[in-house]
């Protein structure tokens, strides 16, 4: 098992700017990068209007095209034909994960020859982007995915009944434009969704086998900065510091899955997501317990020198606050955050016992799994996924 060492790769977007009213940058920004802008937003048209107005200010043309709901590959070819015939040379996303994993895709597919089925995973041809995507903004308005620096774009097939990735570095937003304030407006079931994916994404990569140095110190402040403020924020969602506690710890999360890699909770999320109607969010929240309970099992069974069973204590300790905390108190904690929050059972959402096998069998080969800290038997996936049902 990998440790974790001096050898690494560390890759993110060209410029991370982060703040309160960092938006009113954006038309400055956007005007040194191209003058006639696609702006991919979702279903709520209002929350681009702050964009909206800095782009006009500046005088950069701008067409609007929506992501309501996940991205699927029936909408984005069209899209991108949009797109294309309207000579845009600058793409902005503005939204949640999804939005921005649109707008990754669009801006990668108006510079790449060919089609989209050219260069999915899984059920495309997988085939490598090798002409820079046109330059891409990306803008956060939830707290969680971490989309914003991470160099993949996630797209629902109907047909297929599956999530797949187009993914590439040269996807990496050309600038990740961050503003706490524009979370305001999320409810508090999208807070604890948004945010205890953001949790997961800074707990699996920090006991993930891809982990690094850098992406350990990332980790820790988010776990940290989650720990003081998830509960506080889904409570009370005008608490400015809490938000920009959130926004932070979704940044460094995605800053640490696309450097370290993730684990099962999100090996089993992707299948999940394509299989049934379920928030990413809630997916990872509701098996995030299991898979600690499980992974530290098998650890302690068949690695005990495994680092990871220290990384978890640690973790433990940033997450309740207690130096004397073991790895189960940690799980404990999650499993009362979830609690507190109101994470529904798998169940809610229409999955049954008898989907269990499909999905496993769909997770096990995720590239997510991969970095799970320890490779599980089918068994215990199986336990996992029943218990979260």
């Amino acid at each position: 098992m990998k440790t974790g060492g001096d050898n690494f790769e560390f890759a993110t977007a060209g410029r991370i700017i982060f703040g309160p009213d960092v938006i009113r940058r954006a038309g400055t920004l956007a005007g040194e990068l191209g003058k006639r802008a696609c702006v991919i937003t979702g279903g709520t048209l209002k929350r681009a209007a702050p964009l909206i107005e800095e782009l006009d200010r500046e005088g950069i043309t701008h067409i609007t095209l929506q992501v309501k709901g996940e991205p699927t590959t029936t909408l984005i070819p069209n899209l991108v034909e949009e797109a294309r015939q309207a000579g845009r040379d600058l793409v902005i996303g503005i939204g949640g994960g999804s939005v921005l994993d649109a707008g990754k895709v669009i801006a990668a597919l108006l510079t790449n020859r060919g089609n989209l089925m050219d260069y999915l995973e899984v059920i495309g041809k997988g085939e490598k982007i090798d002409q820079p995507p046109a330059p891409y903004i990306a803008i956060p308005t939830t707290a969680g995915t971490g989309a914003e620096v991470t160099r993949n774009g996630v797209l629902l097939s109907p047909e297929d009944r599956v999530k797949v990735s187009l993914r590439s570095p040269l996807m990496l937003p050309r600038i990740a434009l961050v503003d706490p304030l524009l979370t305001l407006s999320m409810p508090p079931a999208v807070t604890a969704s948004t945010g205890l994916d953001a949790l997961t994404q800074l707990l699996e990569p920090y006991v993930s086998r891809r982990r690094n140095p850098l992406t350990d110190g990332i980790c820790r402040e988010g776990l940290q900065r989650v720990a003081h403020s998830l509960r506080q924020v889904y409570e009370d969602g005008t608490d400015v510091g809490a938000r920009s506690d959130m926004s932070l710890a979704s940044l460094f999360g995605g800053l640490a899955l696309a450097n370290a890699g993730l684990g099962a909770a999100h090996g089993f999320a992707g299948p999940l997501g394509g299989m049934f109607k379920a928030p990413h969010g809630a997916i990872c929240a509701r098996l995030l317990p299991y898979v600690m309970e499980i992974n530290l099992r098998a650890l302690r069974d068949r690695e005990p020198s495994s680092p990871a069973l220290l990384r978890y204590r640690e973790a433990a300790r940033i997450l309740t606050g207690n130096p004397g905390a073991t790895a189960r108190d940690g799980v404990i904690w999650v499993q009362n955050l979830c609690h507190a929050l109101s994470v529904p059972p798998l169940g809610g959402y229409g999955i049954t016992s008898e989907d269990v096998v499909e999905v496993v069998n769909k997770a096990k080969n995720s590239s997510s799994m991969k970095g799970n800290p320890i490779e599980l038997a089918e068994g215990e996936l199986v336990e996992i996924l029943t218990r979260a049902l």
